[in-house]
This record gives structure tokens, sequence and C-alpha cells, in this order.
């Protein structure tokens, strides 16, 4: 009996100790909860009882060197449903399957799915928005929001680019400058109980939104209306495949217009071209991908005749020719077994440097490039920049395709002296001439000047310093007289516009493979001579026909010249005319 008793209180005292024990242990747990980890688990509360909507902030707009606004915002609505506020789950698929013109499958489906906030549909317009909005539905938010808006539709679509659904830029300057254009988002925060309705009389809780910052660039609208005009007639007229210009300043790298016709609908970037119907999966976003190409960045090309600029500039530094060198043309140069003919079948027969370059004479220039030598031709290749991409302002620059220095041979370089056997780039030409006859100081090309706050308070500008001396002051000013002989009585003739001194380069080179029977014509050009203050390119990939570049891009040069010379400011020199004595 007495051992009984013993044990039941042995028991007693263990299921106390236990007791106290936990006890203990819940008060060190309560304690830790509501001192220790109180700020989190108060934070994981008033998380599961706030709901966040996103206001989304407007994108900087982009602007032309004049104010003119190429990029812009507009107004949308994002319309969303909160399930556990909807009253009448039948009248709001039937309005918004009605307001926003949606299939009832679709609306359904997202009206009765249980989740926080849904979204039905974004990029509303604000008047669809509006009116649903007024209907005053429970469960149902509608949001401003924005959405990108090009005034100009197509105009310079491959530069500016455009931007996704997420209002992050896609292709073209929206992607590039994506720091400066982009905004911070805010967002509306409301209370809600343990169901998830929102409580009455708590209001919404906002962070705004911090706007973007405006781009201003230095291309000019109405440049680029008249680049784009004479690109696109000269593709109709020569039923050619694409046209690519570009239109810069020389001195500072400035790109006043780049257009790559055919252009495409920045408003509806995702429409291809006719043509393409039925097209989905891998082979439609290839086709996307084409359309969006900017060729004058993106593409290289064979240069052809213009690239003796390059030849002719490295073999007057190097001292190799002088503008009073006679050569004589027989229509030929046989460079070790290989027999390399001048584009004049019986040629052009005793002719000094500067009538070669007025009649872009491949045996000329073939001799320039040998008198230079490998070696020096690839250190004159790399002191002009060409082996090295521009670093313009845009993306997916494409580098020079170039032969290895140690597989060059006296053939390779005897091609390469005329602009055959390798690919540069439009835009990578361009400034190379710039820089070739500008005094002889390599220029940067781009678009970014400045950057503006919306009320207009300047917050950067953007400084593009000249990289470095490529060439004597000396040639640049010989290699500029010269250019302004092809204008002047040359190939390149087609240019000229009374009163104005104009240097160019024409050239015809034929795409690979050869037997395909399919050219490029280009054509540069610039003004003033001897003081050069713009710059045109002109690219006609497979015209049709008659397919000189002397003869159809050359005009195409000299047009845009005529409309944008006054324009900038560039007088018309006055012609003396004779008068009777």
């Amino acid at each position: 009996m007495q051992k009984t008793r013993s044990f039941h209180r042995k028991k007693t005292v263990v299921i106390f100790l236990f007791c106290f024990a936990a006890l203990v242990g819940l008060g060190g747990r309560l304690a830790a909860l509501m001192v220790a980890d109180s700020e989190y688990y108060a934070t994981l509360a008033q998380d599961l009882h706030e709901r966040e909507r996103t206001i989304k902030a407007a994108r900087g707009r982009i602007l032309d060197r004049n104010g003119t606004v190429l990029a812009d915002n507009r107004t949308v609505c994002t319309v969303s449903v909160i399930h556990n506020q909807i009253e009448d789950a039948e009248q709001v698929i039937e309005v918004l399957c009605r307001e926003l013109e949606m299939e009832e499958e679709t609306v359904r489906k997202r009206v009765e799915k249980v989740s926080s906030i849904e979204r039905i549909a974004k990029n509303v317009e604000k008047e669809k928005g509006d009116r649903i909005r007024n209907y005053e539905l429970a469960g149902v938010k509608v949001d401003e929001d924005y959405r990108r808006y090009y005034p100009f539709g197509s105009m310079a679509s491959k530069v500016l680019g455009f931007t996704g659904g997420d209002n992050q830029g896609i292709i073209g300057l929206e992607v590039k400058y994506e720091d400066v254009l982009e905004g911070i988002p805010g967002k509306i925060l409301t209370l809600t109980d343990a169901r998830g309705v929102e409580l009455e009389d708590t209001g919404e809780s906002r962070q705004e939104p911090v706007d973007g910052n405006d781009l201003c660039i230095s291309l000019d609208y109405n440049i680029q209306q008249y680049v784009e005009q004479a690109a696109y007639k000269v593709m109709e007229q020569k039923e050619a495949d694409s046209v690519s210009i570009i239109i810069m300043n020389p001195q500072n790298g400035e790109i006043y217009a780049m257009t790559n016709v055919p252009e495409f609908d920045l408003n509806d970037p995702y429409t291809l071209q006719s043509g393409n119907d039925g097209l989905a999966g891998e082979e439609l976003q290839d086709a996307l991908n084409r359309m969006w190409r900017n060729g004058c960045i993106n593409d290289t090309y064979e240069p052809g005749s213009t690239f003796k600029v390059i030849t002719a500039s490295a073999g007057l530094e190097a001292g190799v020719v002088s503008l009073n060198d006679q050569f004589s043309c027989p229509g030929f140069k046989i460079v070790e077994d290989r027999r390399i003919r001048c584009h004049k079948v019986g040629g052009h027969g005793g002719e000094t440097f500067v009538q070669a370059t007025q009649n872009s004479c491949n045996p000329v220039f073939i001799e320039v490039g040998l008198r230079l030598g490998v070696e020096r031709y690839f250190e004159y290749f790399r002191q002009f920049g060409l082996n090295e991409k521009t670093g313009i302002d845009l993306p997916g620059e494409a580098a020079t395709i170039m032969h290895k220095q140690e597989n060059v041979g006296l053939v390779e370089l005897a091609t390469i002296s005329f602009g055959q056997s390798f690919q540069i780039t439009p835009v990578q030409l361009a400034t190379t001439i710039s820089s070739l006859i500008n005094g002889g100081i390599r220029v940067m090309p781009h678009f970014g000047v400045r950057v503006k706050s919306r009320d207009g308070t300047l917050l950067k500008v953007y400084q593009y310093e000249q990289e470095r001396r490529i060439l004597s002051e000396e040639t640049s000013e010989t290699v500029r007289y010269l250019l302004e002989q092809v204008v002047d009585g040359g190939g390149g003739k087609n240019a000229y516009i009374e009163g104005y001194r104009i240097g160019g380069k024409t050239a015809t080179s034929e795409t690979l493979p050869r037997s395909a029977n399919k050219y490029i014509s280009s054509f540069v050009g610039f003004t003033p001579a001897d003081d050069p203050q713009v710059l045109g390119l002109c690219v006609i990939n497979n015209p049709q026909g008659v397919y000189y570049g002397g003869t159809i891009a050359a005009p195409v040069i000299r047009e845009i010249f005529q409309n944008i010379l006054p324009y900038l400011g560039i007088e018309r020199a006055e012609v003396e005319s004779e008068t009777e004595s």
C-alpha cells in the first residue's frame, strides 16, 4: 500500500515537472514571438491584409534636335478583378465581354479564378476604361497606365525602336537608352480583411511613380523626312530590295538622319510587311527580326569603289602616290596568276592619279595597294579604325569582316584595294570617310545629345571626344580636293549642284555569289568640299535595270542635298556669269 502511494506521488511530481517545463517553453516561445520576432510577424500580418497594384511610370520621351517629339506616351488602362469582392459575377462578365470585345470563355475563366487580383486586359483605350469604371462594379478595378506612342508611325523606325508590353525597350534607341527613359513604378496599397475583402473607410495608400527622363537626339525630323522620301522613291523606281541612307556631320559625328527602307510601323511592330502571311513560331520571329534590322549598322557589304577613298588616303599619306603620278590602264592588271580587269574593258589609257580617281580605275588603285604592301596597308587599316566597331549608340553593330593579315597575298591585297573580298557596315564607311575628310580626326557617330527632365531641366550632356588623329591635315585636304574632282567632272558628276562645292565617290559592287548577278549601288558625298559640314551615304541593294552607283545613287544624294543644304544654313555660292564687253 505504501509502495503504491509512493509510486503515485512520484508520478504526480513527474507530470507536474513536465507541465511546468511545457509552460516555461510556451512562455519563452510566446515571449520570443511578442518581443524578439514581433516586427517580423507584424510585417507578415500586414502583408496578409494588404493588396498591392503597380502604377507604371511614364516613359521618357525621345525628342529630335529641335524638340519635335518622336516617341511619346498615351494613357491607357489596365482592367483587373478581385475575386472576393465580386458581388454579381454574371454582370461583371457581361459588361467586360461587351466593353473589351473579348470572348466570354476567356473573361469568365479569369473572373471566376480564385486569386488576390486577376488581370483581365491591359493597354485598354482610356475611353473604354472610363466607361467600365462608370459601371461601379464591385470587384472591378480600372487603373490608368501608359502605352508607347510614335506620332510619325514608321519614321526612323529602325533607329528609334519600340517597347514591349512591359514598356521596356526592344530595339533601337529605346533599348540603348533604357536607363534614361525608364521611370520608377509606383504602388497602390489597399487593406483587406482575412477573406481578402477591402476594408471600408481605410482608403488607399499611394506611392507615386517617378517619370522617366527625356532623351534629346541629333536626328532632325525634317531631314529624316526628306531622306525617307528620297529612299522610297529610288527603291520603287529601281525595284530594289532595300535602300539605306545616312546623313551626318563629319566634324562631330552627329547623325541627322538614318533610314533603312522599307521601314515598319512603330505603333504596330509585330505586323509583317505584305507577302509574309501564314508564318508562325520561329519562322514568324525570324521574319520579324529581318524586318526590324537596321541595315546601316547590323549588316555588312562589300563597299566597292567607295573604299578607294581609304586606299587613296593611305597611299597619299605614305607618299607612295601623288596627284600628278602618271599611270597607264590597258583595261586590266595582272597580279601573280590573276588577270583583274577594269570596269572599262578597253582601258583608260594614260592618266594621272586625279584622273584615275575620277575614272574609278581599278588597275591604278591596285597599283597603289601594291606599292603600300600588305603590312603597311593593314597598318593604315588599323590606324583609320576600320578593324574596330564605330561605337555608335545603337545595339547590334556588326564588325568589319576582313582577312587575317597573315592570309593576305598580293591577289587579296589587290582586290581589297578597290573594295572587294571583305565587308564593312555602311556606318563604318560613312564614319571613316568623315574622319578622312574633316582634317583627319576620327569621330564617333552618335544620336544621343542630352538628357532633360520632363519639365525641361537639363540633367546631362553627352560628351563625344574626338578619338585620335588618323590622317594629317595636309593629306586630308588633298583627299577633299581629289574627291571634289570626282563630282566636278568624273563618275560622280550626277551629284553636282550648281553653286556648291561637292566631293564624293561612286561604287558598284557585285554581291556574293557572283553568279547571282546582283549588285549594290552606292555613293558617298559631302559639302562644302573645303570645309565639310554634311556627309551623305546612299546604298541601294539589288536595283533592277541600270545599277551603276554614279547613275542611280549619286542623284539620290544630290536630291537630298538640294533639300537640306539651305535648311542647314549652307548657302549656295554665287556663280559668276560672263557679260558682254
